[in-house]
């Protein structure tokens, strides 16, 4: 809601508030379903993973492309901004269980194809979350600069193919932890909390509102950009490809036979108490 009276609250508090919370949601849910030990395993790969691939980036240029990060962002460690890392986590978290509730796997060991098919899904949906804002951070709110320009609104193609090799390696290498384990088993509601706050990310794309919206940007390459046009694009990919996701993953749930499985479940629950 703070990106409606953007310029008139600092930058860094709009920052904080769109990484810190979903990175403790998905220490506290995740918790849930994987224990402590697995939730804690799922960060530490985000973060290692996510953090080395930045930081080869910044570097060489692969595989995102070539770019650096300006002071919006707040401190740094080994020139990468603390919060982007805890994006990963956050956002990570999030497209891991809409991945995981659209195929349906949310209370079952994986096995199988399960344990390749998840990853790739996961890593398509947190690309979509990255397609729907990188523009709009990069020229709007010049959180980093991309310095040759790029096709998709200053955005080098680059980029997603990075993000997507980057979510897909950290994704495979959980879900290869979580072969053939035990996963505590959890409500519906429990999973319905993740699609809604995944919901709320593509939701908070349409409140963007920049200082000039009519104006102009040009790219590294030359390439001249209407603002309005990348809001708009960030608005149709949230409206179109990110909610997506969350209906079909809802969807799961439709079911009349499911939809008492939060009674089911108490009742479960209750049973098994001495």
């Amino acid at each position: 809601m703070l990106q409606l009276f953007a310029g008139r609250i600092p930058d860094l508090l709009i920052v904080v508030l769109q990484v810190i919370p979903p990175a403790l949601f998905a220490l506290i849910h995740g918790a849930r379903a994987y224990r402590t030990s697995g939730i804690l395993v799922f960060s530490g790969l985000c973060l290692g993973v996510g953090t080395f691939f930045e930081s080869v980036s910044l570097r060489t240029g692969f595989p995102f492309g070539n770019y650096q990060f300006t002071s919006l962002m707040g401190s740094r460690l080994f020139g990468l901004p603390v919060l982007l890392a805890l994006a990963y986590l956050g956002v990570g978290y999030l497209s891991w269980v809409v991945a995981l509730v659209m195929l349906g796997h949310q209370n079952a060991p994986l096995s199988g194809r399960r344990t390749v098919l998840l990853p790739v899904v996961a890593s398509f949906v947190m690309v979509a979350w990255d397609f729907s804002m990188d523009p709009v951070w990069a020229y709007i709110d010049h959180a980093w600069v991309w310095r040759d320009g790029g096709a998709y609104y200053g955005v080098p193609v680059s980029n997603f193919f990075g993000w997507f090799l980057t979510v897909y390696i950290f994704c495979q290498l959980f879900a290869l932890y979580l072969r053939r384990r035990e996963i505590l088993s959890a409500p519906p509601s429990h999973f319905r909390l993740a699609l809604m706050f995944y919901a709320a990310c593509a939701l908070g794309n349409l409140l963007v509102a920049p200082v000039s919206p009519g104006g102009f940007f040009v790219d590294a390459s030359g390439r001249q950009w209407r603002i309005a046009d990348v809001l708009w694009a960030s608005r149709l990919v949230s409206i179109f490809v990110m909610l997506p996701f969350v209906l079909i993953a809802w969807a799961r749930f439709a079911d009349p036979a499911d939809m008492n499985n939060d009674r089911a479940f108490d009742s479960r629950k209750r049973d098994a108490q001495p």
